[in-house]
């Protein structure tokens, strides 16, 4: 069960330890977290500083954003997100540096965000949402791709998630990887990744094609038909 409470209550203890540690560093704990009332504001205020621009400034996008983060399935899966980062990188040495230096999470919420926009049928944000987290965490993530909880985006540099592509729970997806279509296909043309996945660094997963659940795709591979669980 996810208590997004006792995740925020942990966040700040870390926040605080880190403070200890670094004195210097008070002033982004106290900006980014501490002065937060939730995970929902302090997640929406860290992505709309790291998104505007001068047509949607901060505060605007903080508004939109808690909008989005104030549905408590979107926050959970947020929760369950930062928890797949502490449970399968051996570099993460908690939840604070997940949620204010992972660009992987970042652009994961941020497409969450995205995706909620484009289902509200409000694409022109859902698109500017894209386009501002592909140029700023170099993750470009198309808004209709449906993605689903506990996914983990490792250094993420370079990954490319095509429209029709669907990722399920569980999923982990180094730098380099690319979802996409063969350029033969229309419509439903993007892969299909089952829970539990790892899809290593620079693999290209092209076409319709189907990554059964648990399977572990090499780096560097070029997977243009389906994969056995």
């Amino acid at each position: 069960m996810v208590i997004v409470e006792d995740i925020w209550a942990e966040i700040l203890k870390e926040s605080k330890n880190k403070i200890s540690l670094e004195p210097d560093s008070e002033s982004l704990f106290q900006e980014k977290i501490l002065s937060c009332n939730g995970l929902d504001n302090s997640l929406s205020a860290k992505l709309a500083d790291d998104l505007a621009t001068k047509e949607y400034p901060s505060e605007i996008l903080k508004e939109k954003f808690n909008e989005v983060f104030s549905n408590i399935d979107l926050l959970k899966k947020a929760v369950i997100d930062l928890k797949a980062v502490r449970e399968r990188d051996p570099a993460s040495s908690g939840f604070v540096f997940t949620l204010l230096f992972s660009k992987g999470f970042a652009a994961l919420q941020a497409h969450r965000i995205a995706n909620y926009f484009m289902k509200a049928k409000q694409e022109v944000f859902a698109y500017f949402i894209q386009s501002r987290s592909s140029a700023i965490y170099e993750v470009d993530i198309h808004p209709k791709a449906e993605i689903g909880y506990g996914v983990m985006l490792d250094h993420a540099t370079g990954i490319v998630i095509g429209e029709t592509s669907v990722i399920e729970n569980d999923v982990s997806i180094f730098q380099g990887v690319t979802l996409g279509g063969t350029g033969k296909e229309t419509g439903d043309r993007h892969p299909k990744v089952r829970e539990g996945v790892l899809i290593s660094s620079a693999a290209q997963i092209l076409g319709n094609v189907e990554i059964g659940k648990g399977a572990k795709v090499a780096a560097g591979s070029v997977v243009l038909s389906d994969v056995e669980a």
